[in-house]
Order: structure tokens, then C-alpha cells, then sequence
């Protein structure tokens, strides 16, 4: 009888995760077939009008017609990597420095982190493109990775887990005559491989879709990435939903392409951040 019992909740439980996983995939498909329809289907109330009368690549042809998708590609990419390595330099370090150092005024300095997270981040666009604007750096691809250059999210998340690592290896880099920066360098940061994936997943997660701030501080064609190039294709009172839905398929390649190589990784920086995208 036991068995019989975790045979129907094994069953029970797969239904629901299939269910649930149809749930999320609906949309992607539902933007797909979209993409192949005319914008007379596109905004038909007829339920049953899911798939379309028949399969037109005009939106597709369109979007590429009038946007320069390898420029998109290339800006999207510089940003996404750009991100990451800002992030994995500049966290590692700080993290080491709040998770295994004491210094005067360490506590203070990161509780200034860690206000930082609990604030919105559109409260510091305007400083933030200030200083751009004096710097003189609009339609740049420094002006993109300028808010990432350091991650209050990745300090915290490096603090913890350098904070978890034994004493003892420091100890025993101090016996063999290791200074700070080649024991940070040399014998910490290798051990926290888990957590610099874990952050590279969320940074790049957010710097892909990232939406405000590129609109704001890039306006040149040439230097739009993936999210701002899709607002501007929706239009401000008329939107084409075939060539909207075409363009964000499109867009939607690159990340589908990383994970299909890095799923793994994908899932275990989920599994080691406890956190969400």
C-alpha cells in the first residue's frame, strides 16, 4: 500500500510540474505563433484563432529590414559581458574584504551596501546620468556598463560566502609566507566558483533585460541594445503585434543559446544564490 501511495504522489506530483511547466511555456509559444500571423489575427478576439491561417515571414522581414540586428547583437553582448566581469572583479574583492578583513569602519560601510540594495534603482538614475553628461559619455558603451561597474547584490552575496570558508586557510597562508592579496588572489577566490557563477546568471539575467536605463542614456541608433530597440519598435500609439513579437523572437536567440550551453550552470547558481531571476 505504501508503494502504491508514493506511485500516485510521484504521478501526482509530475502532472503538476507538466502543468505548471505548460504554464510558462505558453507564452513563448503564444509569441511565436504570433510572430507568423497578420496584425488582423494578431488582435482577433476569437479564442480558437491560436495558430495562424498560414505562416508569413513579412514580419520577420520587416524587423530585419529596419533594424540592424548585428549592431544590437554586438551592443547587447558588450554590455551582458562587460557586466559580468565589473561584477566578478569588483564583488570578489569587496566581498573578501567585509567577509575576512577588519578594518575601521567595515560595518558601516557595508550597512551603506546593504541600504543600497533596499533602495530602488531608479532613484540613483539621474545622479548617474549626470555623471555621464560630465563626463561626456553619452551613446557609449562605457555610459551602458556604467551602473554595473560595481554590485551592491554581488558584494553582499561574495561577503557571505568568503565569511563561510574555514580560518584555517588563511592561517596556513600566512605560515607559508602568502600576504593578503595572493591569498585572496591564490587560496580564497578559486573556492568560491559556485558563487561567482551564481552571481555571472543574475548579472547577465539583468543586464539583458535591463530597459531604462540604455533608453535613457543611449539614444543613438548605433548604440541601442536588445530591450531599447524593442520599445521603439512598438511605436507610441500604434503597435504592429506580428513585427513586435517577430523582433523580441529574435532578441530572445542570444539567451537562448547561453542556456542551452550553461543550463548547469544556470541551475546551480539558482541553487547556491537561493534566489529568483
Amino acid at each position: 500500500m505504501s508503494t502504491k501511495k508514493m506511485n500516485l504522489t510521484t504521478v501526482f506530483m509530475h502532472a503538476v510540474l507538466i502543468a505548471l511547466a505548460c504554464t510558462m511555456v505558453l507564452p513563448f509559444v503564444w509569441m511565436t505563433l504570433t510572430s507568423f500571423k497578420t496584425n488582423a489575427e494578431s488582435i482577433q478576439l476569437d479564442p480558437y484563432l491560436f495558430f495562424p491561417t498560414k505562416l508569413r515571414f513579412t514580419a520577420f522581414e520587416t524587423v530585419l529590414k529596419h533594424n540592424n540586428f548585428l549592431v544590437l547583437y554586438k551592443n547587447t553582448i558588450l554590455l551582458v559581458g562587460l557586466r559580468i566581469l565589473c561584477a566578478i572583479v569588483t564583488a570578489s574583492m569587496a566581498g573578501y574584504a567585509f567577509g575576512r578583513l577588519k578594518f575601521p569602519g567595515s560595518t558601516i560601510a557595508f550597512s551603506i551596501v546593504l541600504i543600497q540594495m533596499m533602495i530602488p534603482s531608479q532613484i540613483f538614475i539621474i545622479p548617474q546620468y549626470m555623471m555621464i553628461i560630465r563626463m561626456k559619455a553619452t551613446n557609449t558603451i562605457f555610459a551602458l556598463v556604467f551602473p554595473g561597474l560595481v554590485s551592491a547584490f554581488g558584494t553582499f552575496l561574495m561577503r557571505q560566502t568568503y565569511a563561510m570558508l574555514p580560518k584555517d586557510l588563511e592561517d596556513a597562508a600566512k605560515i607559508d609566507g602568502l600576504n593578503i592579496p595572493k591569498t585572496f588572489l591564490y587560496i580564497m577566490a578559486p573556492l568560491t566558483k559556485s558563487s561567482l557563477i551564481a552571481l555571472s546568471v543574475f548579472t547577465a539575467v539583468f543586464a539583458y533585460k535591463e530597459l531604462m536605463w540604455p533608453m535613457i542614456v543611449n539614444t543613438s541608433k548605433d548604440s541601442l541594445v536588445l530591450a531599447s530597440a524593442l520599445a521603439k519598435i512598438k511605436g507610441q500609439y500604434l503597435a504592429n503585434y506580428p513585427e513586435v513579437m517577430a523582433a523580441s523572437l529574435i532578441a530572445c536567440v542570444p539567451m537562448i543559446i547561453f542556456y542551452f550551453f550553461f543550463q548547469r550552470q544556470f541551475i546551480e547558481g539558482i541553487a547556491t544564490s537561493g534566489g529568483k531571476l
